[in-house]
């Protein structure tokens, strides 16, 4: 029987392949060593650090990790409602090119100049909210500043407040301050021929009417309330500064208030949306109503307790008025106040009462509903807080 003979595999290296081969590792090598000569060279401010992966990462929805995560081990999907079907590439791709699928203000928010009047972030949606319909803030036109145009005829048929109305519980001084940032921002029905958004602005008839109705559904409840009708538009007029100094105006206001009276405990600034009356409008058994939303500076200390307040106001007057409240919204970046003054307190808050086409008697009803829930919220709070009360 004949031995086998020992097979052998030859393998051909041509002399070009190994210099291709040296080429490649030395390109590498080279453009590794020139990297990192220009991140060394570089200013310790413009260098990457453990701080800005982090902060870039931070950008990262934790839904996304989970999901990755739940592709190889199904228990990690279970945490997550049946809603959220999203896939984790979509989420990857609205991280990368900050194009949300679901927010069309995405394609063009950054292409447009003045665009990011209508940003914002919908934190808790109420009936009907989308991106479509953000609340608007609109500032007025150069003819609505100068010059107060004829008012409706209005009527206060409001009772005062009497003692038994207020029941068994009061206030020894006054806790909650009601201001106005936009002072003069009206309403279409309170002025006489006007029918531009743009021009519903006065000095007189304009959301201090709406601010008046809280102050006395509050005392009503037995809630100490102060209103300060300071028209902040004329200070700006007479300080020569734009529109957007509103808040830094109304700042001063309630820093002044706060370390006069330290009794207030709640700040609330009243403001009026500029989007139309399908949008601001709801009828509840029969009787219609000015919807309710509330905003939030996504800059400030006191974000996570203003978010507290604003999410149980809108969750209470949604229980009791379904469809009343629009949702609580966040603004913060480029084109906004960022802070709207809720930096100073944690029980800062800002209302807009309804729109341009609301009537009083349909503020007056939502007023109502707020200093009910508010009224509610003060008195659960009140033996925590250790507010004096009779």
């Amino acid at each position: 029987m004949k031995a086998k003979k020992p097979s052998f595999v030859v393998v051909a290296l041509q002399a070009a392949t190994i210099i291709r081969f040296i080429l490649i590792i030395l390109v590498t090598m080279v453009f590794i060593f020139l990297i990192t000569g220009l991140l060394t060279s570089l200013k310790p401010e413009f260098r990457p650090s453990s701080d800005s992966v982090n902060e870039a990462t931070g950008q990262v929805p934790g839904k996304i990790l989970y999901k990755y995560l739940g592709q190889g081990n199904k228990y990690f999907l279970q945490s997550f409602p049946e809603e959220e079907t999203e896939s984790v590439s979509r989420q990857i791709f609205q991280s990368l090119t900050n194009i949300s699928l679901n927010d069309p203000r995405s394609l063009l928010g950054h292409e447009l100049p003045g665009y990011s009047l209508f940003d914002g972030e919908i934190l808790v949606a109420g009936e009907g909210t989308n991106y479509t319909n953000m609340p608007i803030e609109s500032p007025p036109s150069e003819e609505a500043m100068e010059k107060d145009t004829e008012t409706e005829e209005i009527v206060d048929e409001e009772e005062p407040v009497k003692p038994e109305q207020a029941g068994t519980q009061k206030t020894k001084e006054e806790v909650m301050y009601i201001y106005f940032s936009h002072t003069r921002e009206s309403y279409l029905p309170l002025l006489k021929g006007v029918t531009n958004p743009n021009s519903a602005f006065h000095s007189k008839a304009n959301v201090t009417l709406v601010g008046e109705k809280l102050k006395k559904s509050l005392e009503a409840k037995g809630i100490g309330t102060k209103v300060d009708k300071t028209d902040v538009n004329a200070i700006l007029n007479k300080k020569g500064l734009q529109y957007g100094s509103s808040y830094s105006q109304s700042r001063s206001l309630v820093q002044e208030v706060m370390a006069n009276d330290k009794n207030l405990k709640y700040f609330i600034d009243v403001h009026r949306d500029s989007q139309r009356k399908k949008v601001t409008t709801i009828s509840i058994n029969g009787k219609a109503y000015a919807r309710l939303c509330f905003i939030i500076g996504g800059e400030n200390p006191n974000y996570e307790q203003n978010l507290k307040l604003a999410e149980e106001m809108h969750k209470k007057i949604s229980e009791k008025y379904p469809g009343l409240s629009r949702g609580v919204f966040e603004k913060r970046g480029a084109g906004t106040n960022g802070k709207f003054n809720q930096d100073l307190s944690g029980n800062a808050m800002l209302v807009e009462a309804g729109g341009v086409d609301n009537t009083l008697d349909e503020l007056n009803a939502s007023m109502e509903v707020l200093a009910d829930v508010l009224a509610e919220h003060y008195w659960d709070a009140e033996p925590v807080q250790g507010n004096a009360a009779e």
